[in-house]
């Protein structure tokens, strides 16, 4: 490290731990004075560290907030506008049903055709017919969607014997060089998020949207024999996505899971037999290529939480509370998972970031705060995505959580 020189007004900037600064640890550097940029941040948080102050962000900027109230700026150029701290996310290539826009005709390989009907696109929403060609005859699914979102109204498996169709799933490779000039550009003023390959990261979630979540609950309890054979297959698929297209890839997260594993919509007994055991080889192989991983379940914790722990997942998000349809919202979280896995999350983003007001979101980052924040290895976030959201009001929330310092 170089010597320190006093007499110059300014920050310097390494890449380690605030808790391992030399620096620091001589009293030479008072806390609070020392600055990260977002991704050392970030990352130390992420290492269960005690950052300068607790990283805040939000759980992927949607485009449509970016359209209203940014003027279709990008992710990157938001953050810095407001204040937080960039997590920029990368989909593209990955096949998922729920980003906005019209779906085109693609032949995907030999093996899997999809035909695209656009049955209605006026009014601003879109309604799409998919007829997907395979060597084992044809699947059929249906969406439709606005500006915000997608959501399926025809599910793909309707049968048990359509799972032998979903074996010829093509499984994309994405461009590294493309994500790799992506992580460049953001450098170190964020972090850069990567997904397993699916509708959803995790197997079961990915299930899930091949088939109505009720069905599928009904049918690992009548037929779980069947359910865990379609749950390897899609297994297989990720893990030759991960060490085809995740391995060297420049990421500084991967997502995994998804809030279809989350103790609000299943059991904590289906959840160890169905989530687990898959969920737990997905973070490995990432471990095993040197990724670090996040597990998504959309807020409800309760009952899994050992589970998580087990599950080497590197991050546990987003810690939801029950306004927002989640189970976690209090101290016990902190007391189980603090020191195992980072957490992610806490800030409502409807009730508190959309609907209150600058005062009532700068109240509400500093009672998270205490809550999940106060020992370190804490990431406020967003619980989830938002639309409607005053830029006052998410100022304010950047301004407050730029006062959690340790």
């Amino acid at each position: 490290m170089p010597p320190l020189n006093l007499s110059e007004k300014k920050l310097y900037h390494y890449h380690i731990p605030l808790e391992n600064n030399y620096w620091l640890q001589l009293g030479m550097i008072k806390r609070g004075a020392y600055q990260m940029k977002s991704k050392e941040r970030w990352l130390t948080a992420l290492n269960l560290g005690k950052p300068d102050r607790v990283p805040a962000t939000v759980h992927s900027w949607q485009q449509y907030h970016l359209d209203k109230y940014l003027n279709g700026i990008d992710e990157l150029a938001a953050y810095k506008t407001v204040g937080l701290d960039p997590e920029i996310h990368y989909y593209e290539e990955m096949g998922q049903f729920w980003i906005p826009g019209l779906r085109k005709n693609k032949k995907y390989s030999d093996e899997w055709i999809d035909e695209v009907t656009i049955l209605n696109s006026s009014n601003g929403r879109i309604k799409q017919k998919h007829l997907i060609t395979t060597p084992k005859g044809k699947l059929t699914f249906a969406t439709e969607g606005d500006a915000k979102t997608t959501w399926i109204t025809e599910y793909m498996i309707k049968e048990h014997e359509d799972i032998e169709k979903i074996r010829y799933l093509p499984v994309p490779k994405i461009d590294k060089k493309n994500v790799e000039k992506e992580y460049s550009r953001i450098g170190d003023d964020g972090v850069f998020r990567g997904f397993v390959f699916g509708d959803q990261a995790g197997c079961w979630q990915h299930l899930a949207c091949y088939m109505d979540i009720t069905d599928l609950i009904l049918a690992s309890i009548d037929t779980p024999a069947w359910t865990h054979e379609a749950l390897n297959i899609l297994l297989g698929k990720k893990l030759r996505f991960i060490y085809e297209s995740l391995k060297n890839a420049k990421f500084d997260i991967i997502e995994t899971g998804g809030g279809s594993s989350s103790s609000t919509v299943i059991s904590p007994s289906l959840f160890k037999e169905f989530c687990l055991p898959y969920d737990q080889k997905i973070n490995d192989a990432l471990h095993d290529v040197n990724h670090k991983s996040t597990y998504h379940t959309c807020g409800g914790m309760y009952g899994i939480l050992d589970d998580i722990i087990d599950m080497n997942t590197d991050m546990s998000e987003t810690l939801s509370n029950k306004g927002l349809g989640g189970n976690t919202d209090g101290p016990e979280i902190y007391e189980k998972m603090h020191g195992k896995v980072c957490m992610n999350g806490g800030l409502d983003q409807i009730n508190i970031l959309t609907k209150g007001t600058p005062e009532d979101v700068r109240k509400e980052v500093f009672r998270i705060f205490e809550i999940y924040g106060s020992g370190g290895g804490y990431i406020m976030s967003c619980c989830d995505h938002f639309f409607e959201a005053p830029l006052e009001n998410i100022r304010a929330y950047a301004s407050a959580a730029s006062e959690c310092s340790y």
